[in-house]
Order: structure tokens, then C-alpha cells, then sequence
């Protein structure tokens, strides 16, 4: 595997593997976010087979045993697989995460106790980079689902939303949602429920200028557009998913 390394903005990193058995022909990119300051961050530690690839990506910014702070949005092997090969070479670094993912999951499948996040709360890194979290639940997956903002870039690390396959440029002004539709038809990943409509339109309300997608680009322009946009597609579907059930309920 090939990890590539681009800056998104500055002192922020996009790791990047393209896996092209998954969803052939198009592949799938699994992708990785270094935020740099005097506690640097690690967004998404990778699949654990991933993880000696990434490993080298991360030398290659910096020494990393100097990670201070391992997040990711969910409880899930893509997110947090290796979690604990990282905690290995990073002694002084903790998982951060919220309370949910802390109560079933990272107490016990941590290595070390995580940092528990409140819905808010805000990491400082040094060097003015700050980043808040904010829980998702369910959104698009995921009880324990959660997001960071990273205020002073505008940048949001966006977990699985706008999820899409293929591999492009580490940078896009284009379309995400479009993709992000096409790949919610594909794989029916996304947990339906109605409050989904929303928890992504308070995101909008950062108004970040940059939507980091660990599958995919990172977008840089009109970013509380494209997360009301993914907003209505999904009260969309959960309006059909909803009159599906009364028909079918009708039917019986």
C-alpha cells in the first residue's frame, strides 16, 4: 500500500490510500488527517494492515512518538483499527473521543483510558489551531459518531460523510454531493432516522470552508451549501423510507 501525503490547508495533512479491489473499478480511498501544533493530532488511525504504510506517511511530518491526540469519528476498523499500534509508538498520546464512544467501546478496547469529549468541547493544540467536537449520533452511522472542527482554517474533519469511491485529486471546488448520493445508492450505509436532516444542518452552521472526507477530496468553497444539500437527500430518504413502512404496514 502507498499512503500519499498532501497539506489541505496550512498544517493540516491528508494521508491518503487508494484501495482499488474495494468497489471496483472505481476503488476507495481511505484517508488519514495530521493537524499539526505543540500537541499534534492524529484524525482516523486506519485499518490495523494499513497501519505500517501510514506509519511511514506520519515520519514523514513528524517524529511520532510527538502525537499528542488520536481521534476519529466512530468506533469502526477503517476509523479506528489501529488505534492502539499508534498508542504504542506515541507514549504520551490519548484517544479523544465523546462520551458515547467512550462508554461502549474505548474504555475497554483502549489501551490507555480515552480523553472523554463533551459535545463542544474544544481541544486546544497550540500554535492557535483549536479543534471542537461535536457529537453526531448516528449520523450518517453510528450511535457513537462525531465530528471536529478545526476553528481557525474553518476546516470540518468529516468522518464518513459525503462518503464517495473512486480516487482524484486531494483538493476539489467540485461537486461532492452528487458523488456522496451515488455512493449512499451503492452501499446503504447511512443509519436513517429523522433526526439526520438536522445534526448536518447544524454543521452547516460552522460555515467551514473546507469538508475533509476520509473517502474522498477535501472541498474547499461553500461548504454549509453542500452539507444542507446532503441534508435534504437524506430527509428525502428517510421520508420514502418512512412511506414504505405505512404501505407495507397498510399491505399486512
Amino acid at each position: 500500500m502507498d499512503t500519499r501525503i498532501d497539506e489541505i490547508s496550512d498544517g493540516i495533512y491528508r494521508l491518503s490510500t487508494f484501495v482499488p479491489e474495494i468497489a471496483p473499478p472505481a476503488g476507495f480511498t481511505f484517508n488519514q488527517f495530521v493537524v499539526l501544533g505543540d500537541e499534534p493530532l492524529l484524525f482516523h488511525t486506519g485499518l490495523r494492515r494499513m497501519f505500517p504504510s501510514a506509519l511511514a506517511a506520519v515520519r514523514r511530518l513528524l517524529p511520532p512518538e510527538r502525537l499528542r491526540w488520536i481521534s476519529f469519528g466512530h468506533y469502526e476498523a477503517d476509523e479506528c483499527g489501529a488505534m492502539n499500534e499508534w498508542l504504542a509508538v506515541a507514549p504520551q498520546a490519548e484517544i479523544a473521543h465523546g462520551q458515547t464512544g467512550a462508554l461502549v467501546s474505548l474504555n475497554d478496547m483502549a489501551d490507555r483510558p480515552p480523553r472523554v469529549l463533551q459535545d463542544g468541547e474544544s481541544l486546544d493544540l497550540g500554535r492557535g489551531r483549536r479543534l471542537r467536537y461535536l457529537d453526531t449520533p448516528h449520523i450518517p452511522h453510528g450511535w457513537d459518531a462525531g465530528v471536529l472542527y478545526e476553528e481557525s482554517s474553518g476546516t470540518l474533519l468529516c468522518g464518513d460523510l459525503f462518503t464517495q469511491v473512486g480516487d482524484g485529486k486531494a483538493l476539489t471546488e467540485s461537486d461532492i454531493v452528487g458523488p456522496a448520493i451515488a455512493a449512499e445508492d451503492l452501499f446503504q450505509f447511512s443509519s436513517l432516522n429523522p433526526g439526520m436532516g438536522a445534526t448536518i444542518r447544524r454543521l452547516a452552521e460552522l460555515a467551514p470552508q473546507r469538508l475533509a472526507l476520509m473517502h474522498g477530496p477535501t472541498f474547499t468553497g461553500d461548504g454549509a451549501a453542500a452539507l444542507r444539500a446532503l441534508a435534504a437527500d437524506y430527509d428525502r430518504r428517510v421520508r420514502a423510507a418512512a412511506f414504505a413502512g405505512e404501505v407495507t404496514l397498510a399491505a399486512a
